[in-house]
């Protein structure tokens, strides 16, 4: 078996991630938690939050669940879909944040309080884990979206002002990032439809996604004469 052919490599590329490696994350932190709970020993909350401040502190390399995917799992099986690292990473944050007030509840005697946090961040990662629905991403998302961002609908494109002047016909203007596994995947459907595609990269291009309310990635229009958009396609 040759070396894996990585789209972002994970100790460099940091804004972007493997999505498996976040589940695998969420996976050992719901099970540990369950573990603590069954067993009684609510040390391993602490253990748990400090492992997590550890690698939002210092990095993935820091990281003992990324280390177990990204060296282990990862070139076994291949590298899943790229995404955004915020979200997650936010999550841990408010994982850490759970977690050690679980183990505080704990050490002062409030035993109650601090197995109903445990059981809830258990909850949550095992949720996220094995469907995908992670919390603490959506909460940033939703808070990203209050601050900055705000998902619109594009009814014009300046053509000129984005580089694609003189096109003729029809064109499909993308919004795009180059580690976005469905943008690629996107655009290479939209090619071999025969569409005229041209792409604007968002991580060079950050104010025409704030102006045309792009907070998402693909986000794909058809645009035609005069700029007019006539079709949403992604």
């Amino acid at each position: 078996m040759g070396p894996l052919a990585r789209t972002a490599d994970p100790w460099t590329d940091t804004a972007v991630i493997d999505a498996r490696a976040p589940r695998t994350n969420q996976a050992i932190v719901g099970t540990l938690s369950l573990l603590a709970f069954a067993t009684g020993w609510w040390p391993i909350l602490g253990l748990l939050a400090a492992q997590l401040a550890i690698g939002l502190r210092f990095g993935r390399r820091w990281c003992l669940p990324c280390l177990l995917y990204f060296d282990v799992i990862q070139p076994r099986f291949g590298e899943g879909s790229i995404e955004d690292s915020r979200p997650p990473r936010f999550a841990n944050m408010v994982g850490v944040v759970f977690l050690t007030s679980a183990t505080v509840a704990h050490a002062v005697g409030l035993t109650v309080v601090g197995w109903g946090l445990g059981l809830l961040v258990a909850a949550l990662a095992l949720l996220a884990a094995t469907t995908g629905l992670c919390a603490g991403c959506e909460i940033y998302r939703l808070a990203a979206r209050i601050r900055g961002i705000r998902p619109g609908r594009i009814e014009r494109v300046d053509l000129l002002e984005i580089g694609a002047a003189g096109r003729a016909g029809e064109v499909v203007v993308q919004f795009t990032h180059p580690l976005c596994t469905d943008c690629h995947t996107l655009e290479r459907e939209l090619v071999a439809a025969g569409r005229d595609v041209f792409t604007v990269d968002v991580s060079r291009r950050p104010e025409l996604a704030r102006k045309y309310g792009v907070a998402l990635v693909p986000t794909a229009v058809a645009v035609g004469p005069g700029g007019i958009v006539t079709a949403r396609l992604a």
